[in-house]
């Protein structure tokens, strides 16, 4: 079986007039005791990756930048900026990332030790009255989320063709200790926590639907042996590598320096880099 790809619709829409949406993807991980990461299932009817098992994510808000100034702790959108290379409102997307997590699967990112009453009432407040109701109660209950806890790790953008286009920014995050992931029976089918090694064996095996960009962060987490291993090298912030895609017949291969397939890919993918390794280290 070759790698997952990403396949255009039958009738490709025009690229240009295909807007590119910005979104913010997180690889929770933990140690149980061999590192695990926590994997949804998207639902059937979605219209983008329906059945996919994906991380956590979505895409990112006009509220985001404002709400993450108002809660948000240890980094300044100067910061966060920076990192991901825009002139502003960079916090966005590390807000993003714990917004949709929690609404996904009810963790909340980038604090500690949270009762678990607390995060099921800040997730229905999120819910059903939005993102400003979201904030007050954490304002009302005296917490600030850590987003330096979250480290950027990857960023794709979908080639042109098919019909949803994203801007996606990985994260990488240590699970929250007692905090249990349940996910929210609307976009998500199931939750799974799995170690990165099996969850390629069974897409090789035919139980579980990858996209491409997956299946490579899968590739890159596989190369840990411990979630701290992992996160240790994703504060180091390591040099970016850039992707490249192969495109036969409408699909897209993606592949990373190093692998087989990489020096003869056609197109190379404008801001398409992933930073999750050491010098040294191969690709799986």
């Amino acid at each position: 079986m070759t790698e997952p790809t990403f396949h255009r619709n039958d009738t490709a829409a025009d690229p240009e007039s295909v807007p590119v949406r910005d979104a913010a993807t997180v690889l929770v991980v933990r140690d149980a005791p061999e590192l695990e990461v926590l994997m949804v299932q998207r639902a059937g009817r979605m219209a983008f990756g329906a059945n996919a098992w994906v991380f956590p994510g979505g895409r990112v808000d006009r509220a985001d930048a404002a709400n993450a100034a108002r809660i948000g702790a240890h980094l300044t959108d100067a910061a966060a900026s920076e990192m991901i290379g825009v002139d502003a409102g960079g916090l966005a997307w590390w807000f993003a990332a714990v917004r949709e997590t929690i609404e996904e699967v009810g963790v909340l990112l980038g604090v500690p030790m949270l009762d678990a009453q607390i995060v099921s009432e800040l997730r229905r407040h999120l819910d059903e009255r939005g993102g400003d109701a979201f904030i007050s109660l954490l304002e009302s209950h005296g917490l600030q989320v850590d987003l330096s806890t979250l480290h950027d790790v990857a960023r794709f953008v979908t080639p042109p063709g098919p019909r949803r286009r994203f801007d996606t920014r990985f994260f990488l995050a240590a699970a929250p200790e007692g905090q249990v992931a349940r996910h929210d029976e609307s976009e998500i089918t199931a939750t799974q926590w799995i170690r990165p090694g099996d969850a390629m064996a069974a897409w090789r095996a035919g139980d579980l639907e990858l996209m491409a960009v997956t299946h490579r962060m899968l590739s890159c987490l596989d190369r840990f042996a411990t979630a701290v291993d992992a996160l240790e090298c994703a504060a180091s912030r390591p040099e970016p590598a850039r992707l490249r895609v192969d495109d036969p017949e409408g699909e897209y291969h993606v592949y990373i320096p190093g692998e087989p397939g990489y020096d003869t890919a056609e197109l190379e993918v404008e801001h398409g880099t992933i930073r999750l390794w050491r010098r040294g280290q191969s690709v799986a």
